[in-house]
């Protein structure tokens, strides 16, 4: 595909042991030459750049929305970069306010849309800007420069890409528009550098890969095996979101295994990593994967997805290795439930910040796993009537797929589920062995314990 070449220089990125120093030529991909069209880029996102330009500054749509479009996607989230500061971005739009302590950002507010404004960030800091880095880590960075500084500070070349409402042209500084073309995912820079410089990029590369069904450039995969451990010295905060969006963007799936290909689920998940390989029937598997296809079906549906439920998914196989263990130990059934949900949400807190909004939930629809083996009827009841009774028994199915012995125990909630509780309650006293009381009742006790250990096994 023909272009045109302009402004040819060079950047330099102080980041890391030495120093990264990508050639920077400016390619421009005319408008008959590309298929982003005004018409799938936010109106919002255009009256931001329209009003940037007739102001005099310059202003382009970047990252993210261009390398979608570009792809036949639908962005969501539209960015834009500008020559103009935070302060002065606010002083254009009234519904504007101003972010962020290591990038300093504006928001201009469309009612549920939110239109980021980035001023062009420098390679380096003559002393007159804010910038601070901790053992080679960017901490705060509000140094401004040109629209090439910008580009090369990217992480992928595939997100450094600017369209420009001047002319409706794409302009790529680091070769990304052939890499958006071949599908391919490549660091700017050197990839090593790149990752001790902020790890959670080795994330990002995983997570764009799955996304938009990219491969990783071998250079750019290479080092994420062996600098994964720096995932650990990341803040857990941060770590929540990203797995946020790992898995509750519509590929879970292959988030997942691209995690696993790259040692990266035992840095994140190193309990549930640790059962996995040792559950040698492969049943703890087949089960989290079949819970994550699940959840990119309600994404692709626009249904929500709980971080409780997806967490009680994750770290499911964790909790069942905890709850073995304990029995082992000779602790009884239901302490030893107890204590290995705790024991492994508070493990999980050391790598990663699980709010209790959702931990505790989360613990929920654990324990509430050998209540669908009781069918007596006060207990039948009051368990339709729990607050997790629905994310609890839609976990109890996902279960199928380690273990069929959980068939009947589904079968029978799915049809209480269907009854009122007038005719569920007349037939549970008048079936035998589901009452409250009697012979019936003993044998269903003395079966569920033994089911406790089946349930730790899967």
């Amino acid at each position: 595909m023909a272009a045109s070449n302009a402004d040819h220089g060079r950047a330099t990125l102080p980041y890391g042991p030495a120093t990264i120093t990508p050639n920077i030529a400016l390619r421009i991909i005319p408008r008959d030459q590309h298929p982003i069209s005004r018409k799938d880029i936010s109106p919002n996102a255009l009256r931001v750049l329209y009003r940037l330009r007739d102001s005099g500054y310059a202003g382009y749509l970047v990252g993210g929305a261009v390398r979608d479009l570009l792809v036949g996607g639908h962005p969501k989230d539209f960015d834009v970069a500008t020559n103009a500061t935070p302060e002065q971005v606010k002083q254009l739009f009234r519904n504007c306010r101003l972010i962020g302590r290591r990038f300093r950002l504006a928001h201009v507010v469309f009612g549920n849309e939110i239109i980021e404004v980035a001023t062009f960030r420098a390679n380096s800091d003559d002393g007159s800007g804010d910038r601070e880095l901790d053992n080679g880590r960017l901490v705060r960075d509000n140094v401004y420069g040109t629209i090439e500084d910008d580009a090369v500070r990217r992480d992928f070349t595939a997100n450094a890409l600017y369209y420009a409402i001047e002319d409706f042209s794409v302009r790529d500084y680091t070769g990304g528009f052939e890499d958006v073309q071949a599908r391919t995912l490549k660091l700017i820079g050197d990839p090593e550098q790149r990752y001790r410089e902020d790890p959670v990029r080795m994330l990002r590369a995983v997570r764009l890969a799955a996304k938009l069904n990219f491969q990783i450039d071998p250079a750019t995969a290479e080092p994420i095996k062996p600098l994964a451990p720096l995932l650990g010295d990341a803040a857990p905060a941060r770590l929540f979101e990203e797995i946020l969006k790992l898995f509750l963007s519509g590929n879970a799936v292959a988030s997942f295994e691209g995690l696993e290909r790259f040692d990266l689920l035992r840095v994140l998940f190193p309990e549930t990593a640790a059962a996995l390989k040792s559950n040698r029937s492969g049943a703890l598997r087949r089960m989290l994967l079949e819970g994550l296809a699940g959840t990119d079906k309600r994404v692709a549906h626009d249904e929500p997805v709980s971080p409780a439920f997806l967490f009680a998914l994750l770290l499911w196989p964790a909790y069942c290795r905890a709850l073995m263990s304990l029995q082992a130990e000779g602790v009884h059934a239901e302490e030893a439930q107890r204590r290995a949900a705790d024991r492994v949400t508070l493990h999980q807190l050391n790598t990663v910040a699980l709010p209790r909004r959702f931990s505790l939930p989360m613990q929920e629809i654990w324990l509430l796993q050998t209540r669908f083996a009781q069918r007596q009827r006060k207990r039948v009841l009051r368990l339709l009537t729990h607050p997790r009774f629905r994310a609890a028994f839609d976990f109890l199915v996902l279960r199928l797929a380690a273990s069929g012995e959980h068939a009947d125990d589904v079968s029978f909630w799915r049809e209480a589920q269907l009854q009122s509780p007038e005719v569920l309650a007349t037939s549970l006293t008048s079936t035998g062995g589901v009452g409250e009381e009697g012979e019936g009742a003993t044998r269903r006790r003395r079966r569920r314990r033994r089911r406790t250990g089946a349930t730790s096994a899967e």
